[in-house]
């Protein structure tokens, strides 16, 4: 038995990262006018948002083909690979998941075990570094349950502050009235997963305060959590000072935890829009040093 894994564009895990526990991508798709660009490869976060500035509609956004997924199930296949753990965004989010058992059913010789993470992000690309650091320790069913584990006893979890209405008004998720009373109020909502979707945990008047409040909810978590291996992730869209100095100001508080940045790609970004901070972590031990 050879196992690959494979995660989906939406982790934003490091490229150096993923090089060291050979880890394979699968890029969703981010559309912008005319225009189709595969996630971190035909277009940066740089030329992204500079484009979605100048929009009036908002990007929309694709999951990969099941014909794209076939050719890389057939590439692993051609490298010696018989089965592929494969972790995927939230399916209440996005056809990815399914696509990919999809994908799975199509080629012989490869058996693909998809996995639905129920969120997003470098909170997504967790359960995938656990599956690759301990695919050569673990049985695989041993490794697929733990997978399981890590959602359902809520060993990882995030939060997200939205900074700006604009993209949910843009969206069709809030009126044209709605975003702009809360604009004016200066209501920041606090975003969080609930079986796999993305749903309001509350609203706060003012960034900072709402900072403050995930805060306050990570700081219970952590209580809960005491004596585990917490490794944490503070995600940023295009607010990388803003976000490091966050992550900064965590660490400092919880110098036992690994804190790590990093950000909202464009397929997450145009939906939260610019300026949005996450906070996320898991209870499972994981090597993130590349």
């Amino acid at each position: 038995m050879k196992i690959a894994v494979v995660v989906d564009s939406t982790s934003y895990l490091p490229k150096g990262l993923k090089e060291k526990y050979d880890i394979r991508t699968i890029p969703l798709n981010v559309l912008m006018g005319d225009q189709v660009y595969r996630e971190d490869e035909d277009i940066t976060n740089e030329e992204f948002f500079g484009q979605m500035r100048q929009m009036d509609e908002l990007p929309t956004t694709s999951q990969p083909s099941i014909g794209d997924y076939i050719l890389l199930l057939e590439s692993l296949r051609s490298e010696g690979f018989t089965d592929v753990i494969s972790v995927h965004l939230s399916g209440a989010l996005s056809g990815t998941y399914q696509n990919a058992m999809a994908a799975g059913q199509s080629v012989e010789g490869i058996e693909v075990h998809a996995v639905d993470s129920e969120v997003a992000c470098y909170v997504q690309g967790f359960m995938a570094l656990y599956a690759a650091q301990n695919k050569g320790s673990l049985p695989l069913d041993t490794l697929l349950e733990r997978l399981e584990e890590m959602k359902r006893q809520k060993h990882t979890n995030a939060y997200f502050v939205v900074d700006t209405l604009s993209n949910l008004q843009k969206g069709g998720r809030l009126t044209n009235a709605q975003a702009l009373v809360g604009s004016l109020l200066k209501v920041k909502p606090i975003l969080a997963f609930e079986e796999g979707r993305i749903v309001p945990f509350e609203k706060i008047r003012t960034k900072k305060k709402a900072l403050t409040r995930v805060e306050e909810v990570f700081a219970k978590e952590m209580e809960r959590h005491k004596g585990k291996p917490v490794t944490a992730v503070v995600i940023h869209s295009n607010a990388e000072e803003e976000g490091r100095k966050w992550m900064e100001s965590l660490q400092a508080d919880y110098p036992d935890i690994t804190f790590r940045l990093s950000y909202f790609g464009p397929v997450i970004a145009a939906h939260l829009g610019e300026g949005a901070l996450g906070l996320g972590y898991t209870t499972y031990e994981i090597d993130t040093d590349y």
